[in-house]
């Protein structure tokens, strides 16, 4: 089931990414969030009972220590995407403000280093997704929480260009049974993700400067004689739509 929920976050994380770089309507997004979050909290909770009853009824007793930590240490993670994705969604639609969703991206980030570090020793490569995932939550908690909106292109891109690569392809090598454990795989991997990160970054560099651009162009464009600097629609900015 941690698979399948990998799975879905694939596909909200890339929608939520098309949507934030204006590809797609926010609405969209926000209606995939709140499906996929309200699946993976359904599918958590249903692995860690099933889980957790199955082991108690084959051994007769409690899983064991290990056992039971990394039963634990998988469910919390799909219930923090799970979350995630709800609040994402209900923060749109119910025009909650953001704010607190920014804060809780804050504390989730947070919590994602702490799995990194738990799952480092045993899975190398899903310590190295939780990092990544990390920084994209603490994005969201620089953006939503502290009001640095011009992060909106690099969380875009850095979504998009993620989504696949921490999220489908990992979640397809699970389901297949090729689910690597070595750690100069893990390596490799981290590797490749940092490179994509880095190029979400030299895309809204590039994004921004040509905004800037474009703002100068419409600046310095003459009005025409019926145009007036300020009518009922508002000033000349809002009635060019920037």
């Amino acid at each position: 089931m941690a698979y399948v929920c990998l799975l879905l976050s694939g596909a909200a994380l890339l929608i939520s990414g098309l949507a934030t770089l204006g590809a797609l309507p926010r609405r969209d997004a926000a209606v995939l969030s709140l499906v996929i979050g309200s699946i993976q909290l359904l599918l958590g909770i249903t692995y860690l009972a099933v889980t957790y009853l199955g082991n108690v009824r084959l051994d007769s007793t409690a899983p064991d220590a290990d056992g039971g930590v990394q039963l634990l240490l998988s469910a919390s993670g799909m219930f923090l995407f799970g979350l995630t994705y709800v609040y994402v969604g209900l923060d749109f639609l119910l025009g909650l403000g953001s704010r607190g969703l920014g804060w809780f991206c804050g504390m989730v980030a947070g919590c994602g280093l702490l799995l990194a570090a738990a799952w480092f020793p045993e899975d190398p490569l899903l310590a190295a997704l939780w990092l990544c995932w990390s920084y994209l939550w603490m994005l969201f908690f620089f953006s939503l929480a502290l009001d640095y909106s011009r992060l909106s292109p690099l969380i875009g891109w850095s979504l998009v260009l993620a989504s696949q690569a921490t999220a489908t392809v990992p979640a397809l090598l699970g389901i297949s049974g090729k689910w690597p454990e070595d750690p100069a795989t893990a390596g490799g991997a981290a590797a490749c993700i940092a490179a994509l990160l880095l190029l979400a970054g030299g895309m809204a560099r590039r994004d921004g400067r040509r905004n800037r651009r474009l703002a100068v162009v419409v600046s310095n464009e003459p009005l025409a004689a019926d145009e007036p600097l300020v009518g009922g629609g508002g000033s000349l900015i809002g009635k060019r739509g920037i």
